[in-house]
């Protein structure tokens, strides 16, 4: 099948002899003004376009730009008797593929349109080619090269083809929502829903409410039938998020659905058969747990079909740069700013610091380093200060990698996290919500150990 080729040109003589040239390589189009080719290109799929800069009282600048607003826009070339670097400068800024000036040779003219098929070939084989690799690209969000990530890359990659139910263990910040991600999206599943449930985020009567849904009338507010993230999810994956933190009655219920797909809404003995792919996530240790008699030992076994371990950001230390990076392009776009790199001492200061706070709170500096910097690079003094206030910085590089602690360093754990419970509340300006995202914590767990504290 021969590449369309749309003409556009004026002049009668010009427009008949280049159809005429290039009939035999070309499905060609022919239109003498601005109408003429916009009424082509509204019907017809037209892979190129020649057109004439001047269409007598029309521009082929304005036939470009309309071009190249098409959902499948044509390879355009401007062609022009009156021809300079200023405007084929201008021609190609606005997205000309190539700019030729008459008089055409016709040889030089069919060579450079088939130029740009075979160029249109390559870029859409280059489409095609992300779109195949583009699931791998959802693993890529999670930037790293150390060992210890790319073997979470190769979990995810083995299993989540699978209908296998995973346990995502980490410390909070480690990034395993994106894991959870991932495994959907290289999954047979991509098309449908990832649902995501936040565990600790709701009490256990409102938690089975959000996860089963309930009848009207079921409980005292009920005032209409409720579908929950299981029957949302249906055909899909239901990601649980803080696993650890639901209750026994709602481990039981869990423990059903997996062993028998199906469901019961609050108020109702009737089951519902669901197909949901399970991903659960916790920061806890879920082996401790189920040693200490607060979780299901068979809930546990079926959930840890598959466990995958985010490691925490101190241990890979080698994929700080890179991720700095990464956010460093992101809240400059996001901010509207250009791209600042760090400056030695500042980069000094993220590979020594311990970040208790994992990716997320790295993420957090970066975004508050890009926001303060008025110069041409993010230096110390960008950054926030909890980075240089902290004791557990690790000693310089000719320190070999020992930890420099403050003489008056207090080594008791309740003390530690007082401080850093109250240094997040003042980070975050008094707003909880806030404070508790900065720990890696939810709200109720912020609120529990606020008020222990007081206790």
């Amino acid at each position: 099948m021969l590449p369309t080729l749309l003409i556009v040109d004026d002049e009668k003589p010009t427009l008949e002899g280049l159809r005429s040239a290039l009939d035999d390589h070309f499905e060609c189009y022919a239109a003498s003004d601005l109408k003429g080719a916009k009424a082509v290109l509204q019907s017809e799929p037209v892979d190129l376009l020649l057109t004439d800069l001047r269409l007598g009282g029309d521009s082929g600048m304005d036939l470009l730009e309309y071009a190249l607003s098409l959902p499948k826009p044509p390879v355009s070339i401007m062609m022009t008797a009156y021809g300079s670097v200023d405007t084929a400068v201008e021609a190609m800024r606005r997205g000309a593929w190539h700019f030729v000036t008459k008089p055409l040779n016709l040889d030089e003219v069919e060579m450079l349109l088939k130029r740009a098929v075979r160029n249109s070939e390559l870029e859409r084989e280059n489409r095609e080619l992300k779109e195949k690799v583009g699931q791998r690209q959802r693993i890529d969000r999670m930037i790293g090269r150390s060992a210890a990530i790319k073997r979470v890359y190769e979990l995810i990659e083995q299993v989540a083809p699978t209908r296998a139910t995973v346990l995502i263990e980490g410390e909070s910040g480690t990034g395993k929502e994106l894991v959870a991600h991932a495994i959907h999206h290289l999954s047979g599943r991509p098309t449908h829903k990832l649902v995501i449930a936040h565990c600790a985020a709701l009490s256990p009567q409102l938690l089975e409410s959000e996860l089963f849904g309930h009848e009207k009338g079921a409980f005292t507010g009920a005032a209409q039938r409720r579908i929950g993230r299981f029957e949302q999810a249906d055909g899909g994956t239901l990601f649980l998020d803080e696993i650890g933190e639901i209750d026994a009655s709602t481990q039981v219920k869990l423990l059903r659905v997996l062993s028998e797909r199906s469901i019961e809404r609050v108020g109702s003995n009737t089951p519902i058969h669901v197909d949901v792919r399970m991903l659960a996530a916790t920061n806890k240790n879920l082996r401790e747990l189920v040693d200490e008699g607060k979780f299901r030992e068979d809930l546990y076994f079926r959930l840890n079909v598959v466990r995958i371990e985010m490691p925490p950001l101190r241990t890979r230390k080698e994929d700080v740069v890179l991720l700095a990076n990464a956010f460093l392009k992101e809240f400059a776009e996001e901010n509207h700013r250009p791209f600042k790199p760090l400056e030695d001492e500042a980069l000094e200061l993220l590979l020594s610091y311990p970040w208790p706070g994992n990716v997320r709170e790295l993420r957090t500096a970066i975004e508050h380093g890009v926001v303060m910097s008025n110069n041409d690079t993010i230096g110390l003094r960008h950054l926030p200060s909890f980075l240089h206030e902290s004791p557990l910085r690790s000693a310089p590089a000719g320190g070999k990698g020992k930890i420099a602690l403050d003489s008056s360093f207090d080594f008791n754990l309740h003390v530690l996290e007082r401080r850093a419970i109250q240094r997040a509340i003042e980070h975050a300006g008094g707003n909880r919500t806030k404070a508790a995202e900065l720990l890696g914590i939810s709200r109720r767990t912020l609120q529990r150990k606020l008020k222990e504290a007081s206790a």
